[in-house]
């Protein structure tokens, strides 16, 4: 212990000799020399502690470096040649800072030396992380100020995006330390919690230059090397909460400069409108499309003043103020991330039940063109499970609000109807999304009648939980639904023997022959062994004069529910029991008299 304490002092004294010197020599114009020292020492030294004190030194450094203008575009030869050296110790340097976004030392607690409390923590990840960013702010600082236009150092930038993404095995002490198994390449939840709170979903430059950069890396990662790629970049999207969906949202910028609004934009020319791009325009694309729009309102010409300009003709400055660029950076990040979480193997599933959790509420309104996504969730549709569930219900949102045409739609929610989807967790899930894809009173009448027999049929097998959610489902839809009364009511005498002219093979619900048949699968749940099944059964024999069903209180129900409530309930009256005591297991005599004080039982099997 002795010999790490002073171990620590050792190299405290280094790292804070070599800052002083070189501080001195930045403002004194003297050789910088101490750089190399300072860099190599940082990556070189192994205690987290003073791993964390190096590189918080070299970070002085190099903002000294980088205000005086050092890195700035040189004058002379002997100037770029002092320039290119720095750059080399700077790019070593932010080696070390990538590698320890994924170091295992993650958190240093650093204690008062006389009364041993905690006095505060740091993360040698998100210290990193914090230095990383700040240099970003400082290098664009730079660059603006040699430059007419604000600037976004873009070349640092990729770099740190690569290094979140990739994340690349820590070098502390100067030897590649990397996490083993599952947690090899895999994003630390702390980098990425900080990264999204305190920039992603804060700052519009970051957010538009993460969302435009970030799709290289993707495209260049690879399967084998990188699979982790898609599922931490996932990561990152899933937690984007901030996406501008007005202009008054452009206003927060990490980097000052670009706080400045750019020039107004050109008005599009003759010539622009000519060579018009429908799939990057602006975002009321998609309601062009929208024939309906023309018997809604009229069309409301565009003041001169309004500026259009295609999205490839802006500047980066004006892209940043720019809704629609912001979309299309979105949009095409989005269309290149999904196909490769179905590509995954490993968990290619749960990435995309990730992604389709938050496909309707987070991503398709934010695209320039929803219906592009259409491929990849017919793709989660034919997949099955739980995935192809979610997808359903992206489809039916394209349908219902994009205007997307898939015939087959009903076709593909009839095959969810099986004996295995009673049993399973997302059973709740299903019935929810079912009762809004079949809410609609435009369906057709034998369509309607397929969905209801089926599930009335799989009520034989199913469990009382399941039984439970099926019967207000039906009721519900036969409310809605008139003309499905005959299944319940339907005269004539039956042949014997009975034939059900259901087709329970058929693929197609149009074809089922359901309207000729009866709902006599869920009438004989009348003689049902649980009390809630046989009483709930019974609603189809009164008027059809009570309201719906909210479905809601019955689909969270299990065995473990309908147990307790059967527990739980009060007893109306008491139930029947036998009065007279028996004297004996056989024929009892008048004239035994048993003590009130004996046990009943034993005098029983006394002969």
């Amino acid at each position: 212990m002795a010999r790490k304490r002073i171990r620590l002092q050792d190299d405290s004294s280094r790292i804070k000799d070599l800052e002083n010197k070189l501080t001195e020599s930045i403002a004194s114009n003297a050789s910088l020399n101490s750089l190399a020292d300072l860099t190599s020492l940082a990556a070189s030294l192994d205690e987290p502690h003073s791993v964390l004190k190096a590189i918080y030194a070299s970070y002085r450094v190099f903002v000294l470096l980088i205000s005086k203008g050092c890195l700035s575009n040189p004058t002379d030869e002997q100037t770029n040649v002092v320039r290119t050296w720095i750059f080399e110790r700077l790019d070593e340097y932010l080696r070390l800072l990538y590698g320890l976004l994924q170091d295992e030392e993650s958190l240093l607690r650093v204690c008062h030396p006389e009364t041993s409390l905690l006095v505060i923590s740091y993360s040698a990840q998100t210290s990193a992380l914090d230095i990383l960013m700040s240099l970003l702010k400082h290098l664009s600082t730079s660059l603006s100020k040699s430059s007419p236009q604000p600037q976004f150092h873009v070349p640092h930038f990729k770099k740190v995006i690569d290094a979140l993404l990739t994340c690349p095995p820590s070098e502390r002490g100067g030897k590649k330390l990397s996490l083993q198994g599952e947690l090899s390449n895999k994003l630390d939840a702390e980098v990425r919690d900080q990264f999204v709170a305190k920039w992603l979903n804060v700052y519009v430059d970051v957010r538009w230059f993460f969302l435009r950069d970030a799709e290289p890396v993707l495209s260049s990662s690879s399967p084998n090397t990188n699979a982790h790629v898609p599922e931490n970049l996932l990561s990152f999207l899933e937690r984007l909460e901030s996406f501008p969906v007005a202009q008054s949202e452009l206003k927060s910028f990490w980097v000052e400069e670009l706080q400045t609004k750019p020039a107004k934009l050109k008005k599009k020319t003759s010539a622009d409108s000519e060579h018009d791009d429908s799939g990057t325009d602006d975002e009321s694309d998609s309601i062009k499309d929208d024939w309906r729009k023309f018997f809604d309102e009229v069309e409301k010409p565009k003041k001169p003043s309004e500026p259009s300009m295609r999205l490839h003709q802006m500047t980066v400055h004006q892209s940043l103020y720019s809704l629609p660029s912001h979309r299309a950076v979105f949009t095409r990040l989005w269309l290149r991330l999904l196909p490769r979480l179905s590509d995954n193997d490993r968990n290619g599933s749960a990435l995309s039940l990730r992604a389709l959790n938050i496909l309707h509420r987070g991503v398709l309104p934010h695209l320039t063109r929803a219906v592009m996504v259409m491929d990849w969730v017919g793709g989660c549709v034919d997949y099955g499970g739980v995935v192809g569930l979610l997808a359903l219900n992206a489809l039916f949102i394209l349908m219902q609000e994009y205007n997307l045409d898939y015939p087959s739609f009903y076709t593909r929610l009839y095959a969810f109807l099986d004996q295995d989807l009673l049993h399973l967790k997302y059973r709740s899930r299903f019935f929810r999304l079912s009762e809004l894809f079949l809410g609609s009173t435009h369906l057709p009448a034998a369509l309607l009648a397929s969905f209801v027999k089926r599930l009335s049929r799989l009520s034989l097998t199913a469990p009382p939980s399941s039984i439970v959610i099926m019967i207000p489902f039906v009721y519900n839809i036969l409310k809605r639904h008139p003309a499905l009364m005959c299944m319940i009511h339907r005269d004539g005498v039956t042949p014997e023997p009975f034939e059900d002219p259901f087709l329970a093979d058929e693929p197609n619900p149009n074809l089922t022959n359901a309207l000729d048949s009866s709902l006599w699968e869920l009438y004989s749940h009348k003689n049902h062994y649980h009390a809630g099944v046989s009483t709930l059964a019974r609603i189809f024999e009164e008027a059809f004069t009570k309201p719906s069903y909210p479905l809601e209180d019955f689909l969270d129900h299990t065995y473990a529910t309908l147990i307790e409530g059967e527990l739980k309930q009060r007893m109306k009256k008491d139930p029947a029991v036998e009065l007279d005591e028996p004297h004996s297991i056989f024929k009892a005599s008048d004239d035994v008299q048993l003590d009130p004080g004996r046990n009943i039982v034993e005098s029983l099997w006394e002969f």
